[in-house]
């Protein structure tokens, strides 16, 4: 069966995240399969490549299904766009290799944490940043990102999952390829960071914790240490998810 690759952006402000859920939930995995069956007339399963929380947004996020249909694939994105909701796109649709996975095939994800550090609020950054008042120490916050960088065991950012059959034993080693932080006090800051895999909550945890060097209420110098005790007690806040969104993948 041939198999669609979909580039999608969304708004996740009014989404309790990627994945279905119970009934009654509104997702974008939902959404996207509600709108592709009343397209092609069957119900066909999408896989996302990166299941964002509640609240998280995409700018570039990749989905695929297996789908029968005669529709060409530009066709097929233009008739879902007329049916999706305002806060989610198709932005591309392409046929896929056969095999290709959406979640699987991913070799890197890149996300992106937005804070608005000024004492005036905007409502137009008010879905896509994180506010914070008080002037942040920006060199602070950068010196410690460059901590991150590399193969680490990110342990102390993850918010660990409830108690499962099989968790026993998994990983938390990471390797984080790009770690970037632009922007200055009184406008605009942005954490960008690439990596082929993610913990859960492991961005916003970050997040939450340069913050707090922003504050100076946590040395930059102390990231190392506080990644070799490998204790989430021992970290920064898990940050809002507003702020919050996955930009690409790579392939």
């Amino acid at each position: 069966m041939p198999v669609f690759r979909f580039v999608l952006e969304y708004d996740g402000t009014d989404f309790a995240g990627w994945q279905r859920q119970r009934e009654g939930e509104r997702t974008v995995q939902g959404v996207l399969e509600d709108a592709l069956a009343r397209v092609v007339g069957v119900r066909a399963a999408v896989i996302g490549a990166g299941r964002t929380d509640a609240g998280v947004h995409a700018e570039g996020q990749v989905a695929s299904a297996e789908l029968e249909t005669v529709l060409a694939p530009e066709t097929l994105a233009r008739a879902l766009n007329a049916r999706l909701p305002c806060d989610v796109a198709v932005l591309e649709a392409t046929l896929a290799p056969p095999g290709f996975h959406a979640r699987y095939d991913a070799r890197a994800k890149v996300y992106r944490y937005s804070i608005w550090n000024s004492r005036q609020p905007s409502p137009l950054r008010q879905r896509r940043f994180v506010a914070v008042r008080a002037p942040l120490d920006v060199e602070a916050m950068r010196e410690a990102a460059q901590h991150l960088a590399g193969c680490h065991d990110f342990a102390c950012f993850e918010t660990r999952p409830e108690p499962a059959a099989g968790r026993a034993g998994r990983s938390t080693v990471r390797r984080l390829d790009r770690v970037e932080l632009s922007g200055s006090a009184g406008g605009e800051i942005q954490l960008e960071l690439e990596g082929s895999g993610f913990l859960r909550h492991m961005v916003r945890a970050i997040a939450g914790t340069l913050l707090e060097v922003g504050r100076v209420r946590r040395a930059p110098e102390g990231l190392p240490g506080l990644l070799a005790g490998r204790d989430r007690r021992q970290a920064g806040p898990t940050a809002p998810a507003q702020g919050l969104t996955l930009v690409r993948l790579r392939y």
